[in-house]
């Protein structure tokens, strides 16, 4: 039973993996770049970021997922970032490469602004050794289609603001590339501006007890995928040396948030749990990140945010 459930999982998967090209890790609402290339070099400096997901815990073949992002800024107003992911689930593999450009100036004293926008390569493929699986259907298009690999190109835009530095707002338009072609293909007239991811957070700060408190919000609705809400609450103690959050998607999960940092290293886990009936088979999903912040020598900013 537990053998053909994720055998039919795994089709679903290959359909709408697409649907997790944003959003794939969790910890966005610590790193936005994951989620909006806008955020790209948004603060003075480099950052170098590793990702590592594992999803379904104890579930034989569940999907993992590993990504190295770098960003940074170039000069006063360019951000430049490099992405590269690689996931699997079962005899499926994906990998992505992903670049993201931005541009950021101030158009008020305390409002600063910023608007990206990222390419990415994406192929799909399943291993041969699928076919002498007992579920092997030769006349299953999909499976046919995925064993000789699938490549594809999709591009987004982002714009990100702060407002006096603890309040941040963020747009992203997924998809640009796919919906113009399935306009194309079926003369849908569907505006661009279908798909998007919404983030909005603001962060209370109380400098005598070196506490900060920071809650969000995202909203995402892009292709293949059901409209997604998830609420945030993070919580810093010590100047950040000592991160707590939850999170809550309304689809029904929850998830845990532990972090620390120490000088330019940070460390973050997040643990999610869901409540669905899938959830009995599992024990969960385990995300960890590493992240490492060089300064420019001018800059005196120390957010671990972004």
């Amino acid at each position: 039973m537990r053998k053909f459930l994720f055998v039919s999982l795994l089709c679903s998967f290959f359909q709408g993996i697409h649907a997790q090209d944003e959003a794939v890790f969790t910890q966005y609402h610590i790193t936005p770049i994951l989620i909006n290339p806008a955020a790209t070099g948004f603060e003075e400096g480099h950052r170098l970021q590793l990702n590592a997901r594992g999803q379904w815990t104890g579930f034989a073949d569940a999907p993992k997922t590993y990504a190295v992002n770098y960003n940074g800024s170039i000069g006063n107003t360019f951000g430049l970032g490099l992405g590269v992911l690689s996931e699997t689930a079962a005899q499926l593999t994906r990998t992505r490469v992903q670049m993201s450009y931005a541009f950021r100036f101030n158009v008020m004293e305390k409002v600063k602004i910023s608007a990206g926008f990222a390419t990415r390569y994406e192929r799909m493929a399943l291993d041969n050794g699928i076919t002498s699986g007992s579920f092997f259907d030769q006349a299953d298009d999909i499976i046919s289609d995925a064993l000789n690999g699938q490549g594809n190109f999709d591009a987004s835009l982002g714009i990100f603001s702060t407002i006096d530095e603890n309040t941040y707002v963020g747009l992203t338009v997924t998809n640009l590339v796919r919906t113009r072609l399935d306009q194309i293909v079926t003369a849908n007239q569907e505006s661009l501006l279908k798909y998007f991811i919404f983030q909005f957070g603001h962060k209370f700060v109380v400098p005598d007890l070196k506490f900060t408190l920071e809650p969000s919000l995202m909203i995402r609705q892009i292709k293949d995928a059901p409209f997604q809400m998830d609420l945030n609450l993070k919580a810093g103690f010590l100047d950040n040396q000592l991160i707590t959050g939850i999170s809550y998607r309304a689809l029904g999960a929850v998830g845990l948030l532990l972090g620390t940092k120490i000088n330019s290293f940070y460390l973050y886990y997040s643990y999610d749990l869901s409540f669905q009936r899938f959830q009995r088979y599992n024990m969960g999903s385990h995300e960890i990140s590493f992240a490492f912040n060089l300064k420019n020598k001018k800059s005196k900013v120390d957010n671990a945010d972004y």
